[in-house]
């Protein structure tokens, strides 16, 4: 027997007990109970009639069903609340709407029982069907050609050819791929495998005897397996990944992924919370979404590394284990090293250097680590970092060689189709930087944000010093909506090592490179090339210049 707490909420699948009725049925609306624990004594009344009614339905010699409201009803008219406690007879209203209310109740509850006992018929035929499917043996078919071994993103027709959807003569190459269930969907007597393994989607189609057996059958979403069969185009108006698909012949499952509630799509369901996503981030970069932003990233590390290259930039591999700071020490993460106080890196920029004298222009891609409680897109603990050091250029020089760079990259990232597409899926209004970029020195920055009254933090207007922050500086940049290079902060807001520039000791060369839409994607500057210049500023920022003696020698 189910139960409810009110009326509303009666389960249809609620049943009288086999129990003879009694005379009297006792209804209290204020403290009565609608479930197994009352019993519709007048000490044990239940709540609703509705509910007296499914317990102990009417018959033609009764019972007679008693209703009050023990705490909410009407006083008698000498205004005695004990005529709260009277039990009277259900009205006649009340009794025309229950009895409505209970033959709805009946009709729904005979349907419920309907659809269970088709279920339960439904679900012997589903068990009788899998028994049936575990004594189905499938073997591999000696006299087919033997499959060759491929990934899904091989396509060069030397090596897979594809069998043409018209029908016309000649085979397609027969292939072995092994790969994980990415997508599965089943018709009559087909089931198509929508496989993944890392390199691409492909489209596997299985008929006959292979979607009788138990492993098909019970297949589940992540399973791990190998498919065997020929490669064909994929018929007229019809759609697969790079518009082709695996005829299945022999299948082998290397591991099978579990189903029910702990089925991928429960755990990481579409609507699941951030925080869930983050705790299975193993399991959401399997997804199209975040594989194709780790692909994109890789491309983009590929394309600065050629663009790179191109400029005849050698790339290195300084520490990422260091005793100095580059960025200030308030974001250093800090652990000890066989006794000695160390830092992880927060910039391998100053490494860098040191190796300009031997090695020429060179390049890192490394980790950097800033301690940052801050959950801006902006800030993260651990990052991958790009850096590069030049010799014998001007401030002028390093602009152009930072535009250059960056269009670069996009340029050969674009040229990738598959990555091209990504791209296209992921940002479909991306479109790259046109040239040349703006140029704006932070003190026209100031003034621009003031004459369109974009205020700084506290509210008030920016003035010559304060440290832009990031919502002002994106404003300003979408507003104007062109790359722009701002350049020349002032001295007291740069990191030591910056050069100040001549024509004005109040600000430094340096620059940011500012993108509508996304914000500051690079930082740089020139070098304080002086020995007394540089001892000035580790004075000027409180820090020791003992460990840094590595990078005072480069001024010497």
């Amino acid at each position: 027997m189910a139960e409810s707490s009110t009326a509303g909420g009666l389960s249809a699948q609620t049943e009288s007990l086999s129990i003879s009725s009694p005379d009297k049925v006792y209804v209290d609306e204020d403290v009565g109970v609608d479930s197994s624990s009352a019993h519709g004594t007048e000490e044990s009344p239940f709540k609703t009639l509705l509910f007296a009614y499914i317990r102990f339905p009417p018959q033609s010699k009764g019972p007679t069903y008693l209703t009050r409201k023990s705490e909410t009803g009407a006083v008698s008219a000498d205004g005695d609340p004990a005529a709260r406690l009277e039990w009277k007879p259900a009205t006649k209203s009340a009794t025309k709407k229950v009895h409505n209310l209970y033959e709805q109740h009946k009709k729904k509850a005979a349907r419920e029982k309907e659809l269970l006992a088709q279920k339960e018929k439904e679900d012997l035929k589903r068990r009788e069907q899998l028994e049936e499917a575990k004594k189905l043996v499938i073997v591999q078919d000696d006299s087919l050609p033997k499959a060759v071994k491929i990934k899904v993103r091989e396509k060069d027709p030397k090596i897979v050819k594809l069998r043409s959807a018209k029908g016309a003569e000649g085979k397609g190459t027969r292939v072995q791929i092994s790969g994980w269930v990415h997508r599965l969907r089943s018709q009559k007597d087909v089931v198509f495998v929508t496989l993944r393994d890392g390199s691409g989607l492909l489209q596997c189609v299985l008929t006959g005897d292979l979607v009788k057996t138990y492993d098909i059958m019970t297949l589940t979403l992540e399973t791990t397996m190998t498919i065997y069969g020929e490669m064909w185009e994929v018929p007229p108006k019809q759609h697969a990944p790079d518009d082709r698909e695996l005829h299945a012949d022999y299948f082998e499952i290397v591991g099978k992924a579990p189903g029910d509630k702990e089925a991928i799509t429960n755990i990481i369901a579409p609507d699941a919370d951030h925080q869930t996503m983050l705790n299975h981030r193993h399991l959401v970069i399997r997804g199209e979404t975040a594989s194709s932003v780790l692909k994109v990233r890789a491309a983009v590390l590929r394309a600065f590394r050629q663009a790179y290259e191109e400029k005849h930039l050698l790339e290195v591999t300084p520490p990422c284990m260091v005793q100095t700071q580059v960025e200030g020490g308030s974001t250093l993460f800090e652990f000890d090293y066989y006794g000695e106080k160390a830092f992880l890196t927060q910039s391998s920029q100053l490494y860098l250097e040191t190796c300009l004298p031997s090695l020429g222009d060179v390049f890192c891609v490394q980790e950097s680590f800033r301690a940052e409680r801050s959950l801006t897109r902006r800030h993260l603990s651990e990052y991958t970092h790009i850096e590069a050091e030049l010799a014998f250029i001007t401030f002028d020089d390093l602009l152009i060689h930072l535009e250059d760079v960056i269009c670069r990259v996009i340029d050969i990232v674009l040229a990738n189709p598959l990555i091209a597409k990504f791209v296209k899926d992921l940002n479909p209004d991306f479109k790259p930087p046109a040239r040349p970029f703006l140029r704006m020195k932070y003190a026209d920055a100031i003034a621009w944000l003031n004459e369109n009254e974009i205020t700084n933090e506290e509210g008030t207007p920016h003035v010559f010093g304060d440290d832009i922050a990031e919502a002002a500086e994106r404003k300003m940049t979408d507003i104007i909506n062109r790359p722009i290079f701002l350049t020349h902060f002032p001295v007291e807001i740069k990191a030591f090592y910056m050069k100040k520039d001549p024509l004005d000791l109040r600000v430094t060369q340096s620059v940011d490179c500012l993108m509508p839409g996304v914000g500051e994607i690079v930082g740089g500057s020139m070098r304080m090339d002086d020995l007394e210049e540089l001892m000035g500023g580790y004075a000027r920022e409180g820090i020791g210049a003992e460990p840094y003696y590595w990078f005072t020698d480069q001024r010497k």
